[in-house]
């Protein structure tokens, strides 16, 4: 058996609705952050050098998908996880959804502390789930090439062409901008999304595409 063939083995498809699952987590991890005596620890679970090669706290590429900075930081995560990811779920089946969501949110962040290492930002901490969030649009739009998502609720846009406009809004903000918000997570998101179709599924998210607009 091939190493390919052991890393693509299919999961049995189960539904269990993980999506609310881990909005409710976040929910409780935001609320435990700020109302009870965890609240001031954000910085054990943020993702941060100083905190994960300094002090060797190898849970935070993990616990940081959890974090969030304050209430509207985690409420719009939380809509786009829930608008994307029950789609993505049912569709995929709880496992695989939960095992890319994972993947991709833990590989965003190894992948921002990898360039704040680089850069010699080592107090930034990164904190909240749109990494894996940005990762599901991708995964939304491979699967549902042809759906249209409304933006405002106004214009429909098709899932494809959403994915590479964002694409290019956080690559443009991350070189033009200073913004304290993660663009280089969000790109990360997006990049590591392609690679877990490609990898792990043996898809080519842009033949997808090609193949839904001929």
């Amino acid at each position: 058996m091939s190493i390919l063939s052991v890393v693509r083995k299919p999961f049995r498809y189960t539904f269990a609705n993980a999506t609310l699952w881990i909005i409710v987590l976040n929910v409780l991890a935001y609320f435990l952050s700020r109302f009870t005596p965890l609240a001031g620890y954000d910085g054990y679970f943020a993702l941060s050098v100083r905190g994960f090669l300094g002090y060797h706290m190898v849970w935070q590429p993990f616990t940081y998908m959890f974090v969030h900075a304050n209430a509207q930081h985690l409420f719009f995560n939380m809509l786009g996880l829930l608008f994307f990811g029950i789609s993505v779920e049912k569709a995929l089946g709880t496992k695989e959804f939960v095992l890319m969501y994972l993947v991709c949110g833990v590989l965003c962040g190894l992948a921002s502390v990898a360039v704040y290492f680089l850069t010699g930002a080592y107090g930034v901490m990164l904190v909240g789930a749109s990494g894996a969030i940005y990762a599901l649009l991708l995964a939304y739009a491979v699967i549902f090439p042809r759906s249209r998502i409304f933006i405002w609720g106004i214009l429909p846009v098709p899932a494809p062409i959403m994915v590479i406009l964002y694409a290019v809004i956080e690559l443009a903000s991350q070189l033009f901008t200073y913004s304290p918000v993660a663009h280089l997570t969000h790109l990360a998101g997006f990049a590591f999304a392609w690679l877990y179709f490609r990898v792990r599924m043996g898809i080519r998210p842009s033949q997808v595409w090609k193949d839904a607009y001929r």
